[in-house]
């Protein structure tokens, strides 16, 4: 049986993750703090191995790492809401940078040598030129947010630590993915959560948005899990792999096929509390090095992906 840890498991994509693994016949542990809140995994939880941990904490991670002695760690866990960190840059700096560097030497001293997914963004690469578009993994990395910065230095962390000391780390940059736990603050999320509200009468029939221009290459969280198990079984340890579906959805297109999944007439209105300081105009990745390596590819239909995303909150409002 195999042993996986993962970072951030009561989170969107960790319990996603989790759920794979248990159905492929995995040993499941997974870090969280006390103050977790385990809505996400609460349907699988008498399954998992959960180990009160924090990232900040080099002592509790440790001691997490020496007592699950894991096969696989899938590294999600992070401050990952990119407009919350322009408000706590800081933080969001410390919990991605100092906390992978945490979990590093953890592994170091534990003198195990699992494979290490680190879970990267699109974000790394900020401001994309009209020409570069699809993304590669060798396309300059020009960050725009406090987030992007902290994931292009878990990035390179990851790479420093493979060269250094030869941790079988495999970094992944996965584009925009959603479905059903997406928290709310998320924007797909946020939209569906408010038409599920408008449907019950408990707001006004008006739904708030940032910007409807920006274009994003979006995938399920179904399918991102599966490349992340993909990865840690195929991918080359060094390497940087882009998970994506290669389509831009532009913002408006993805408001609309929602509008169009409810029967209520809906007013839009810009939130300027929803616009960041500075945007990524477009992000298309290029899967290619990916597909090649793992035989990967997106299965779920996102529009699908946005009907399932707004039956859950239909279930939860």
């Amino acid at each position: 049986m195999k042993k996986s840890l993962i970072t951030g498991i009561t989170g969107f994509v960790g319990s996603h993750l989790a759920e794979l693994l248990l159905k492929e016949g995995h040993k499941v542990s997974g870090i969280c703090r006390w103050r977790s809140p385990l809505d996400n995994i609460a349907h699988i939880q008498s399954k998992l191995n959960l180990i009160n941990a924090d990232l900040l904490d080099s002592h509790s991670m440790e001691k997490a790492v020496n007592e699950t002695k894991p096969d696989f760690i899938f590294h999600l866990a992070a401050q990952s809401y990119v407009p919350e960190s322009w408000n706590a840059p800081n933080k969001t700096l410390q919990i991605n940078i100092l906390g992978e560097a945490n979990l590093f030497e953890a592994v170091r001293k534990a003198n195990i040598n699992p494979v290490i997914q680190i879970a990267g963004s699109s974000e790394e690469y900020g401001f994309v030129l009209p020409e570069e578009t699809p993304i590669k993994e060798t396309n300059p990395l020009r960050p725009l947010s406090p987030y992007g910065v902290s994931k292009v230095a878990q990035d390179l962390l990851g790479y420093q630590y493979f060269k250094s000391y030869g941790l079988k780390i495999i970094r992944t940059r996965a584009f925009n993915h959603t479905g059903p736990r997406r928290g709310q603050v998320f924007v797909v999320s946020d939209w569906s959560k408010q038409i599920a509200e408008i449907e019950k009468g408990k707001r006004k029939p008006m739904l708030n948005v940032g910007n409807l221009n920006a274009q994003r290459d979006f995938s399920d969280v179904r399918d991102i899990v599966r490349a992340y198990l993909l990865a840690v079984e195929k991918g080359i340890p060094g390497e940087v792999y882009n998970i994506s579906s290669g389509k831009a959805w532009k913002m408006k297109d993805i408001l609309d096929s929602l509008l169009r999944m409810t029967n209520k007439k809906i007013t839009v209105k810009k939130d300027p509390s929803k616009i960041r300081p500075s945007d990524v105009e477009i992000l298309i990745g290029d899967c290619t090095k990916f597909k090649e390596q793992t035989g990967w590819e997106p299965k779920i239909d996102f529009t699908a992906t946005l009907r399932d995303t707004l039956e859950y909150w239909r279930q939860r409002v």
